[in-house]
């Protein structure tokens, strides 16, 4: 007669599976069996891949988790982070005046702009040097200001965005340039 070694001294530490003359351990999910046949020990699932989690990996009692970093939301796959819009969500600290601006993990307030002498401001985002100043005669007629998004992880070179001379003043002529911010000559005109 059979003895059922799994009721009788159960010498696993998970599960017993009782065979004819002998007996088989077996481990839950997220658990391998030891050398020893008995002993069942956790799996550290995220050594196994590490496209697991798209940002961070934690391991736990049998199974694992994903994390991610402050300013981000993880989203219904458990294991993809998504940016947390604070200026559509109104989660901001920017005064009335500011524009609050989202970036990835975070937001930045933007101050308005302010138009240097001689120039005039003509709206929130644009200045123009009225002809008929004398201190205008070698600048641009009209500085325009935008803030726009760059998404990360596009392919380059790409185009970010595209400025057209106009026919509107006869004789006039376009100069375009970088003014700041390439220093690291990450961005070129063409």
């Amino acid at each position: 007669i059979d003895v059922n070694e799994c009721t009788s001294e159960n010498p696993c530490t998970q599960t017993c599976v009782n065979t004819y003359g002998s007996f088989l351990c077996r481990c839950e999910p997220g658990y391998e069996l030891e050398a020893d046949g008995v002993n069942c020990s956790d799996m550290d699932e995220c050594s196994f891949s590490e496209f697991l989690c798209q940002h961070e990996c934690v391991n736990g009692p049998g199974s694992y988790y994903c994390i991610c970093p402050s300013g981000y939301n993880l989203l219904d796959d458990s294991r993809s982070c998504q940016d947390i819009n604070e200026c559509e969500i109104r989660n901001f600290t920017c005064t009335s005046q500011q524009t609050c601006f989202n970036i990835p993990g975070e937001y930045k307030c933007l101050d308005p702009v302010r138009c240097e002498e001689p120039y005039l401001q003509i709206n929130e985002n644009r200045c123009m040097c009225p002809a008929e100043n004398p201190g205008c005669r070698d600048q641009p007629f009209t500085i325009l200001y935008r803030v726009m998004e760059m998404v990360s992880g596009r392919s380059v070179p790409s185009d970010i965005f595209q400025m057209q001379a106009t026919t509107r003043y006869p004789g006039a002529y376009y100069i375009f340039q970088i003014k700041s911010g390439n220093e690291g000559r990450e961005f070129y005109m063409r």
